[in-house]
């Protein structure tokens, strides 16, 4: 097995980090501070091709391949969390699946824009009682002779407060759960479309997060993407690239985490000497250092997997799941190692710790992976 990156990656992921340190990091205080969709910020990072990563070049893309992609989110999020996420919705969510399930039409429509920043895209599958169980979706698709007419509300939806296009999935049959659900193509503009506002999150603030209320709101049908009954499909392909999105997502925070840990650890003293002297810090970094380099393993296997064209379900589980963990257990540690150097509000430590809480969350909960996985080991998965 080769574990070694190529130059290309390693050129590619040496950019990214740069690009960070230097645009996104002096942002990231501020985008927390305020929580507002960071507009232009996100135009510098499309102008970077991280808006598409693994899209062609022939539809604008940056034509790379999946492990440049997870280096450069785990990059990113090292700097800003919020701002990995919104690119990983952008690339993972939208425009991969729309360049696997879309028609040359819907591509011509939408992968230009999205890649170029030129519109944004949103993931509207979550629902009040549609979360980790997704597929008893209530937002309904009713076909007329004009097309499928829309009704229904999508929560806490990542990027919606700015994206231009949604996919938007609906129960086409109600009550067939997964096998009557259709994932559409919709315009934010559309005619009985309506953002509300919901109540501040802990962290990744400035994501953009948004309900998206749909009343009677109509679609022509080619807005589908695939057939009628595909969403559900579609919704578990782009989750599989989504949980390698944010395990990279992950491993920057809480490698971010780590690097302030050792940095503080080496300067403040006690007892006359540098507290990286005492075994009980030394453990704990080293505790850390090794949960996440296990965890980034795991992720660079499923971001293969997925390069070679693999369902990686099982390694998409385990690596969120993973390097999720790892990072919530280094950003504990580094709290209590800066102690009140990092529990003060608007240190770094402090952001780190709130942002990676939600990394055990969204695109599947810590025990939905832990199900997905138990599946696989039992061999009772239908996916």
């Amino acid at each position: 097995m080769i574990l070694d990156l190529t130059d290309d990656q390693k050129a590619f992921q040496t950019h990214i980090a740069e690009f960070a340190r230097t645009r996104i990091a002096p942002a990231a205080a501020v985008i927390d501070e305020r929580g507002v969709f960071p507009r232009e910020l996100v135009k510098e990072v499309a102008a970077r091709g991280l808006l598409g990563v693994t899209i062609p070049a022939a539809w604008g893309g940056a034509g790379r391949d999946y492990i440049s992609y997870a280096l450069a989110l785990e990059a990113i999020a090292r700097a800003s969390a919020v701002i990995s996420v919104i690119a990983s919705v952008n690339n993972s969510l939208v425009a991969e699946p729309i360049h696997k399930f879309g028609t040359d039409a819907q591509k011509q429509t939408w992968l230009r824009q999205l890649v170029t920043g030129n519109g944004i895209g949103a993931f509207a599958l979550s629902e009040e009682h549609a979360g980790s169980d997704a597929a008893n979706q209530q937002t309904v698709a009713r076909l007329d002779e004009q097309g499928y007419v829309l009704n229904g509300r999508k929560v806490w939806v990542a990027n919606a407060e700015a994206a231009t296009v949604a996919i938007v999935f609906a129960a086409t049959q109600p009550g067939s759960r997964g096998r009557g659900i259709g994932a559409f193509l919709v315009p934010l503009d559309t005619p009985g479309i309506k953002r509300l506002a919901t109540p501040d999150s802990l962290g990744v603030r400035g994501l953009g997060c948004v309900d998206l209320q749909f009343n009677d709101v109509r679609v022509e049908a080619d807005a589908l993407l695939g057939g009628p009954g595909d969403g559900f499909q579609v919704a578990m392909w782009a989750l599989d690239g989504g949980r390698v999105a944010i395990a990279a997502q992950a491993l920057g925070v809480g490698q971010a985490a780590l690097d302030a840990a050792i940095a503080h650890a080496k300067q403040h003293e006690a007892f006359g000497q540098p507290i990286a002297n005492y075994q009980a810090i030394q453990w704990m970094l080293a505790d850390s250092a090794t949960e996440l380099d296990a965890a980034r393993m795991l992720m660079l296997k499923a971001a293969d997997a997925r390069q070679r064209g693999e369902r990686p379900t099982l390694e998409a589980a385990m690596a969120k799941l993973s390097a999720s963990e790892a990072a919530h257990h280094a950003a504990d540690r580094a709290m209590q190692i800066l102690a009140s150097h990092g529990y003060r509000r608007g240190a770094v430590v402090e952001r780190l710790f709130r942002d990676v809480r939600a990394t055990e969350i969204y695109q599947g909960t810590s025990e939905v992976q832990r199900m997905v996985i138990a599946e696989h080991v039992l061999g009772e998965s239908g996916v």
